[in-house]
Parts: structure tokens; C-alpha cells; sequence
């Protein structure tokens, strides 16, 4: 098994674990590899829910840039609220589940057909 294929069995116990979601497994592999090399970089591989610089990257990178959202204060509640599921007092909030939980939620799947 390759080390993105580990990352992404972790990524689904997260997901079905901790948020209680059962994930499509083509969509998180899309997901995670999306990513590119942050997933294997321990700093990058995690959001750090509590810094707004951090927020900020995830909503004008990910959300913006690659799902094609308008800016607006909706994005950061919805950052909150998948952050809110991963569990607060979970520290290791990985990149590649809050992206998956976001994708979902904004229903733009089609990002990754």
C-alpha cells in the first residue's frame, strides 16, 4: 500500500469516526490528491482551526479558488461549522477531510469529476 493510499484509508476512519460521515471514497481520493505534497509535510498535512491567518488560506485557496465560490462571510461560517464536526478539541484536523467536508457541504462535487 503507498503512503497516499494509508493517508486516505486515515482520512476515511476520520471521517467516519470523528465527524460520523461515511465518505465516497472516489471523491476523498480526489480530494486528498487535490492536495498535492502538503498531505505528506506534518505542518501542512493539518488546519490549524484557531488561526484566522489559516481560515483565510482555506477560504480564499480552496474555496475561492478551486471550488469557484463568491467571497463571502458564508465561507467562514461554513469553515466553522466543518470545523465544529471534526471536534474542537480534535488537534489533528486534517487538510484533506475539513477539504472533503467542505466540498460536500457546498455540493461542488463536480469540482472533481
Amino acid at each position: 500500500m503507498s503512503k497516499r493510499e494509508e493517508l486516505i484509508k486515515k482520512y476515511a476512519s476520520d471521517l467516519k469516526e470523528k465527524c460520523g460521515v461515511t465518505p465516497n471514497m472516489d471523491l476523498l481520493t480526489k480530494v486528498t490528491i487535490g492536495c498535492g505534497p502538503s498531505i505528506y509535510n506534518d505542518d501542512a498535512s493539518v488546519v490549524a482551526g484557531t488561526q484566522e491567518s489559516e481560515l483565510e488560506t482555506v477560504k480564499k485557496n480552496f474555496l475561492v479558488k478551486k471550488l469557484g465560490l463568491k467571497d463571502s462571510p458564508e465561507l467562514f461560517g461554513a469553515i466553522h461549522e466543518v470545523l465544529e464536526k471534526y471536534g474542537k478539541s480534535n488537534k489533528h484536523k486534517y487538510r484533506a477531510v475539513v477539504y472533503y467536508l467542505l466540498t460536500v457541504h457546498f455540493k461542488k462535487e463536480s469540482v472533481y469529476k
